[in-house]
């Protein structure tokens, strides 16, 4: 019985750094050096105000964009289209968010059936893996994977046989 106890914990544990990747299915290593062309007009500020990236402010600030309604950062000026989006229903996933940085306006104008809808964002990153890098580097930094290992190390604490 020990013996099963212990495996399964361990089984469970050794998946920890799993979970913090289940969001992304790229290299947060390599999309952190991609971002380097991002960061010209975003930033990634944490909550408490300190810097992740330092970068512009063109575009919103990308810190929590997992799982985020499309144009809802306080204090930034949206476009109409990525408004309209986010109000249809528009969450950003590593799908949606790939696919936007392919084509930004394309994107829209399919995920809101019009072909009028436009973008603010003109730079396009059109390598499918680049993309996937940002992506995962973004989730790497956000605070679900703070959340997350927060969660893993109460689960471990209770986990944890007494003497």
């Amino acid at each position: 019985m020990k013996t099963s106890i212990a495996t399964i914990l361990t089984l469970c544990l050794g998946a920890t750094p799993l979970l913090a990747e289940s969001h992304a299915s790229g290299d947060p290593e390599a999309g952190e050096k991609v971002f380097r062309k991002c960061k010209s007009c975003h930033m990634i500020t944490d909550d408490e105000g300190n810097d992740i990236q330092k970068g512009g402010r063109t575009g919103p600030n990308l810190y929590g964009i997992f799982d985020r309604v499309a144009g809802s950062v306080e204090d930034y000026r949206y476009g109409d289209s990525i408004v309209a989006a986010g109000e249809a229903g528009l969450k950003w996933n590593e799908e949606d968010f790939v696919a936007y940085l392919a084509d930004t306006k394309g994107f829209l104008a399919d995920y809101l059936d019009q072909t009028s809808a436009k973008s603010k964002m003109s730079y396009r990153l059109k390598d499918e893996d680049d993309a996937k890098d940002v992506w995962a580097y973004l989730v790497s930094v956000g605070p679900e994977v703070e959340m997350e290992a927060e969660a893993d190390a109460e689960t471990e604490e209770e986990a944890k046989p007494t003497e």
